[in-house]
């Protein structure tokens, strides 16, 4: 049984189902996909969560244990163009998935010193990347201990990681450019922290987007959409608008999911694929509300402001993924740490239609993206006109436009995600990744309840679409792992069938 549809639960279900297990999985929504979700426009659906792909062999071999190739199901188009930059006094730096390409660009937008600098940096974060993704990323319990040794071995790694070091101090002293050092502390936004805040290991996020930045034509459901087909061709039975009330534990086993309807569904296995904060607040039951305890005392991460719509674009250039940087960075990021959201934010603009080898139509879909403080679902919404007047306002600096306007009528806003996803307050990333050892006190997969596991962005590796995916293959494999060894030991039910999920 797996609870949640998000691309965790689905790439749960995908690993289950190639492995034999008979897998029931259950979304509260009525859509698989989790935040990969849309909104309705006279455009078409319009992406309202996450925008591209990186880390692209994570889904290669999730698609591949099916048997099946990911190029086969849907179309990725490989960006060219990163990111396009734009700051208000007018320029604009475009970052390629060429390297050389982006020396020279970094050269010509601030001068020799700051290629150079840029280069150094891009030497240091491509070797911390290297350094962690085995030990860390692709670890499915990661100890500081054994972290620690794996470090002791390369102590020049030492100095690279910066440890007491928050990503904004490392970044002052690796470019003498304010715009560049703005420009990559916005990486630590992709995991819900502030670059005054997150440590300076967090530079390697830079690497994820570097090796590569894919489009998935038609937008990002398409992919979530692919991966619910093939699991029903596998005859995974897929259940949404189930909302689960309970779980029941018995003898420190899960035994049955019960919906607020009044299906009591017994189960072998049970996966938690959504918040894992959902437990301890005891959103799902008395029963496993000792679960992911740690949970309830760590900060929450930032959410967002979402705004999707169609129009037509005026002014500025747009590549599919643009980033329109704030005056004060300094200010905005004191406001989210205080629990506010920022007079004048940065914010990220998804040109869908565009970066789709194709010209894009008169009518184009769009999304924009401001981040937020977590807030509860029992917090009152506010006025949006003030923010969507501010960011307009932004835009109309650069001689940017749109045509009809936006309006606040499609904001999806942290109290709204607050209440699609159960005890998560909002956050969009689960717990604050600030700290240096934040990383390592994200829940795992395995829990006290011996047949209850959990995958998200919200467990470890962490937050994003490439990181989630990667919970759920660990989960899958401390199933099989601990399965395997129950058989050993003791007779089962399920010996000589198929085992139930």
């Amino acid at each position: 049984m797996i609870i949640g549809a998000g691309i965790a639960g689905l790439a749960c279900a995908v690993r289950l189902c190639a492995a034999g297990y008979a897998v029931t999985l259950l979304e509260r929504h009525a859509q698989v996909g989790g935040k990969i979700r849309t909104l309705p426009s006279e455009a078409g659906p319009i992406d309202a969560g996450p925008t591209v792909l990186t880390m692209r062999h994570v889904f290669d071999d999730l698609f591949a244990t099916l048997g099946v190739q990911l190029e086969d199901n849907v179309t990725l188009i490989k960006q060219e163009t990163l990111a396009r930059h734009f700051w208000a006094d007018g320029s604009t730096l475009d970052l390629s998935a060429n390297h050389e390409q982006n020396i020279a660009a970094i050269q010509a937008f601030a001068g020799p010193r700051s290629a150079a600098q840029f280069a150094r940096f891009t030497v240091r974060t491509s070797r911390l990347f290297s350094a962690f993704e085995t030990p860390m990323m692709q670890a499915p319990e990661p100890r500081i201990g054994a972290l620690s040794a794996h470090v002791l071995k390369s102590p020049s790694l030492i100095p690279a990681m910066a440890p007491l070091s928050t990503l904004s101090s490392l970044l002052k002293s690796s470019f003498d450019d304010p715009r560049l050092r703005q420009l990559f502390g916005r990486y630590a936004t992709y995991v819900g922290g502030s670059p005054t805040h997150a440590p300076a290991i967090l530079s390697l996020i830079w690497q994820a987007e570097a090796s590569g930045v894919w489009v998935v034509k038609g937008g990002m459901h398409k992919l979530t959409e692919a991966i619910e087909s093939l699991l029903k061709h596998n005859n995974v039975d897929i259940r949404t608008d189930a909302h689960v009330a309970r779980i029941d534990v018995d003898q420190n086993q899960a035994r049955a999911v019960h919906l607020q309807d009044g299906t009591t569904l017994p189960c072998d296995v049970v996966v938690h694929a959504g918040d894992p904060r959902a437990l301890p607040t005891g959103t799902l039951g008395p029963d496993t509300a000792h679960i992911a305890s740690q949970t309830l005392k760590a900060k929450r991460s930032f959410s967002a402001r979402v705004l999707s719509f169609a129009a037509t674009p005026h002014g500025p250039d747009l590549a599919h993924h643009n980033v329109f940087f704030a005056n004060d960075p300094v200010r905005e990021f004191k406001d989210l740490m205080a629990g506010r959201v920022p007079t004048q934010p940065s914010f990220y603009i998804c040109a869908l239609d565009r970066g789709q080898d194709e010209d894009p139509p008169a009518l184009e879909r769009f999304e924009i993206i401001t981040n937020a403080p977590a807030t509860p679902d029992t917090t009152e919404d506010e006025d949006l006109s003030p923010w969507l007047h501010q960011i307009t306002q932004q835009m109309a600096q650069l001689g940017m436009h749109f045509s009809p306007t936006p309006t606040t009528q499609t904001v999806t806003t942290p109290q709204v995600f607050g209440r699609m996803f159960p005890a998560s307050m909002g956050a969009l990333y689960g717990q604050t990744p600030h700290g240096l050892t934040a990383a390592l006190s994200r829940p795992t997969a395995r829990t006290s309840i011996p047949n209850l596991y959990l995958a998200g962005g919200g467990t470890h590796p962490g937050a994003g679409v490439p990181m989630a995916t990667l919970s759920a293959r660990h989960a899958v494999e401390a199933i099989l792992s601990d399965r395997t060894s129950t058989s050993m030991s003791a007779p089962t039910a399920m010996r000589g069938g198929m085992s139930t999920v």
